[in-house]
C-alpha cells in the first residue's frame, strides 16, 4: 500500500481551489500522467490529471519507491492560456 504525504504548499493550494484530498487521491490511484519529470529530479517526480467534478486539476508528486511513499508537491488548476484545450498538452 503507498503512503501519501502532502507538502504544506500542497495542503494550502488545494483548500484555495477547494480540491479534495479524496479527489487527489482518485488521481493518484487512477494514475493519469501528464508528464514525466523522473530524469530532471532526484526521485521519480510526474504531473497528474485529476478532475474535481468537471473540472481538471493537475497534481505535482514525487516519489519514493523504496518507503512506498507518494509526496504531494503542489496542486493546480491549470492554466488554458498555457495549455491546450484537453489540459494534458501544453501550447
Amino acid at each position: 500500500m503507498i503512503k501519501i504525504l502532502y507538502r504544506v504548499h500542497a495542503i494550502q493550494r488545494m483548500f484555495e481551489r477547494e480540491i479534495s484530498a479524496s479527489k487527489v487521491r482518485r488521481a493518484l490511484e487512477a494514475e493519469d500522467m501528464i508528464e514525466d519529470y523522473s530524469a530532471e529530479m532526484p526521485e521519480p517526480s510526474r504531473l497528474i490529471m485529476g478532475f474535481q467534478g468537471k473540472r481538471p486539476f493537475h497534481v505535482v508528486t514525487s516519489e519514493n519507491p523504496e518507503a512506498h511513499e507518494i509526496t504531494v508537491v503542489t496542486v493546480y488548476l491549470p492554466d488554458a492560456n498555457k495549455w491546450k484545450k484537453d489540459f494534458r498538452s501544453r501550447k
